[in-house]
């Protein structure tokens, strides 16, 4: 006889959200699922910061990248949680499948980031958008699978022991939230400087698919088909050794890739407290090159006629006491020095470990004629405006010798605060003088460094020189400002100064005149709460 069919009640649950089969008892099995929750979410954030950080670093500009990966990751967490909904009638094995997808996308992705940087060039042609492209490629991948996890991990845990909806999230989401924090503080303060970005991702891909693959074949392998958990039990191990063969080989894959960007011709590459800090040339004849964050700072062939145009404009006055801000290569305080004048050098810079190399290095050492080792100079490690903001000494000449202003890490140097903390340490008569970028190819960027720096009471002269290969956009933007009388008389040399190499008076009136006739007018000023660049 055909017993009939008989609907279940309203609001039971389905036939697979059965209880689990546990090999524990529930209490201990809902702990190991929410502390699966606190480790996925851990890996999760890792991930993100990852992304922003390695962005920040090959493309620049790292709010416009970190909105970039947030936003696309918020949305693909969206779209994975109701992708999600069709795998809740195999909540284990989808679990397990996408956490060892996550692992492999999320561990890796660091390390392909940097490969299609090192070995594409200048995003030149079909890769114009390359790095841009990666990004929200691995930021939409790494969201939808972490947008998986939540609606899988919720019908898990009420597999273990059903309870109101609304307790189950309160659970699941404290979990998460908390390994959040916990991924968020270790990034910065643990993976990154201990490890790197490249080891630190792929030990985070490994740890997200030890514990994923952990918790389902030891506590849900009892959901799973035996072709299940051995196509589980592969994945796994698969993603795992991928993940390892790339850490082992990750030192070789480094020095190959910093070949491809600098050449053959690295001699000192360090990651400092800071940055990273590449020394390329300065021995047998060819000429040195300094990159900072993978940006060309200082051009051996190039860099006397950048450092003469920077100060000695500035020098053509009072110049006993001199400040400088940045230069942390030593190679302005080398152009001061040369001014028998100078009583006292005080260079400020981030950068220790940048500082430290421009003392010890022999070719860049000798390149700032050992500039850190007359008595006269005196550095400072700290942020330079941390360090305007209870500076009490005053000076005759200012030097801001300070990275691009289109780089959001550099923006407050270049803020109209910026300008009048340094205004307030100029004596009567004091000059101050800021690179301000390229004037050809980057105009609105130079002409809203000289509005800002009028804007901070400052009268200003703007002038230009052109360079040559090492200029990277043709020339250099210069403001050179004095407070209150009349704008600064553009000299290249004050009275009784040392002789110039590179530049020539008449040189440097027609180039600023040529800066003049490229001036963008209507430009507001930079401030700390609305940056311009």
């Amino acid at each position: 006889m055909i017993e009939p069919h008989v609907p279940a009640p309203p609001g039971s649950p389905p036939p697979w959200a059965a209880p689990a089969r546990l090999p524990v008892r529930p209490g201990t099995g809902r702990f190991l699922v929410l502390a699966c929750v606190f480790v996925c979410a851990a890996c999760g954030l890792v991930y993100e910061l990852e992304l922003v950080a390695l962005a920040s670093y090959l493309i620049g500009d790292s709010v416009t990248q970190a909105s970039v990966v947030l936003s696309v990751m918020v949305f693909a967490m969206g779209i994975g949680s109701l992708a999600a909904k069709r795998l809740r009638c195999r909540a284990a094995a989808g679990f397990g499948a996408v956490e060892a997808a996550l692992a492999l996308v999320g561990g890796c992705s660091a390390m392909a980031l940097y490969a299609v940087f090192a070995w594409t060039g200048d995003w030149g042609g079909l890769w114009a958008h390359g790095p841009r492209v990666l990004l929200v490629a691995f930021s939409l991948a790494i969201g939808l699978l972490i947008g998986a996890e939540v609606p899988l991990l919720m019908e898990l845990i009420q597999r273990i022991r059903r309870q109101d909806a609304g307790g189950a999230v309160a659970d699941l989401f404290a979990a998460d939230y908390v390994g959040a924090l916990v991924g968020g503080l270790a990034f910065p303060f643990l993976l990154l400087p201990w490890l790197g970005q490249l080891t630190g991702a792929l030990l985070t891909g490994t740890v997200n698919a030890l514990v994923g693959g952990a918790l389902v074949l030891g506590l849900f392998r009892r959901d799973l088909t035996r072709r299940g958990r051995w196509l589980l039990v592969v994945a796994n191990v698969t993603v795992i050794g991928l993940l390892a063969a790339a850490a082992v080989l990750v030192d070789d894959f480094e020095r190959a890739a910093r070949q491809a960007v600098y050449g053959n011709d690295v001699r000192v590459a360090l990651r400092t407290d800071v940055q990273e800090v590449v020394l390329t040339g300065g021995t047998h004849g060819r000429p040195l090159d300094l990159f900072l964050d993978g940006r060309l700072r200082v051009g051996g062939r190039d860099e006397r006629r950048y450092h003469e145009a920077l100060v000695h404009p500035a020098m053509n006055g009072p110049h006993a006491r001199v400040l400088v801000l940045g230069g942390g290569d030593g190679l302005a305080a080398r152009e001061v020095l040369r001014y028998p004048g100078v009583r006292r050098v005080d260079v400020v810079d981030l950068d220790a470990g940048l500082v430290r190399l421009a003392r010890t290095d022999p070719a860049l050492s000798a390149l700032n004629a050992h500039a850190f080792d007359d008595p006269r100079v005196h550095v400072t490690t700290a942020d330079p405006f941390g360090l305007l903001r209870g500076a009490r000494a005053a000076y005759d000449v200012v030097i801001s010798d300070l990275p691009d202003p289109g780089m959001t890490a550099s923006t407050k140097l270049y803020s109209q605060e910026f300008y009048g903390l340094a205004r307030q340490v100029l004596t009567d008569g004091g000059r101050l003088v800021v690179h301000g970028g390229p004037v050809a190819s980057r105009p609105r960027v130079f002409w809203t460094v000289e509005a800002t720096v009028r804007a901070a009471g400052l009268r200003a002269v703007p002038y230009r020189v052109g360079g040559g290969r090492d200029a990277g956009a043709g020339d250099w933007g210069f403001v050179l400002a004095t407070a209150g009388g009349s704008a600064p008389e553009l000299r290249v040399i004050g009275d009784g100064g040392p002789r110039l190499r590179t530049l020539s008076q008449a040189e440097l009136e027609a180039d600023a005149r040529a800066a003049e006739r490229m001036r963008v007018v209507g430009l507001r000023a930079s401030t700390l709460v609305h940056p311009r660049y």
